[in-house]
């Protein structure tokens, strides 16, 4: 198993400086890593640096909250796109869910997927807030929105991603949906976990240290 292409190199944190993006940029071409996971001001600046590679640039949207206006995330997802972006990590309305308004957060979805066309939408549930329920009424609004991934977390929550909801999330959706593993995935030992669930994708911080580790 070549670990290091599950793995979403990612730094999205408040005070990442443009030095520590140039930085994240030259370790994932030092990896061979799938994709970095940057924060939108910052595509157009992985874009650059990983010119010439095959690595993909992931944008978060609508982040760490999921509460802005859908038109506003539809824009942001839009403008990720055309600075680079291969790929939208947005978080859903998770109030909405919770309120039962189903029907908008599976609208919102399906119209940031319709913005970005072919590139690749990964839905970010934020698992720790919601009861098992709501987690597998995310799942069936994902497949039905046409999204490409389902995504445990952002890794801001009060929690990250659990061998449960993974399994949970992969009953719902079989084979249907991809999944992304992320939020506290620090080693080896927990990322040969989630792969061995079959999950598609690894968001994490420390993918370094996973994949140098014996």
């Amino acid at each position: 198993m070549q670990l290091n292409k599950y793995i979403d190199h990612t730094l999205l944190k408040a005070n990442a400086t443009v030095n520590d993006i140039k930085k994240l940029c030259s370790e994932a071409k030092e990896h061979n890593f799938y994709a970095v996971c940057v924060n939108s001001y910052y595509v157009a600046l992985a874009n650059s640096e990983l010119m010439h590679t095959d690595i993909k640039v992931a944008a978060v949207v609508g982040f760490p909250l999921g509460a802005m206006l859908t038109r506003v995330k539809i824009f942001e997802a839009q403008q990720c796109i055309d600075q680079g972006a291969n790929e939208i990590d947005m978080v859903i309305n998770i109030g909405l869910l919770k309120s039962g308004y189903y029907d908008i957060v599976e609208d919102e979805i399906r119209a940031i997927k319709k913005a970005i066309g072919d590139n690749t939408l990964k839905v970010i549930f934020e698992n720790c807030y919601l009861t098992d329920e709501e987690k597998k009424i995310a799942c069936k609004l994902s497949m039905n929105a046409g999204a490409d991934f389902i995504k445990t977390a952002t890794g801001f929550g009060t929690g990250g991603a659990t061998l449960e909801d993974v399994k949970l999330m992969k009953k719902e959706v079989q084979n249907n949906l991809q999944i992304k593993a992320s939020g506290g995935i620090r080693d080896l030992e927990t990322a040969k976990q989630y792969t061995d669930l079959g999950v598609s994708r690894i968001g994490t911080s420390s993918g370094i240290t996973i994949v140098t580790s014996k």
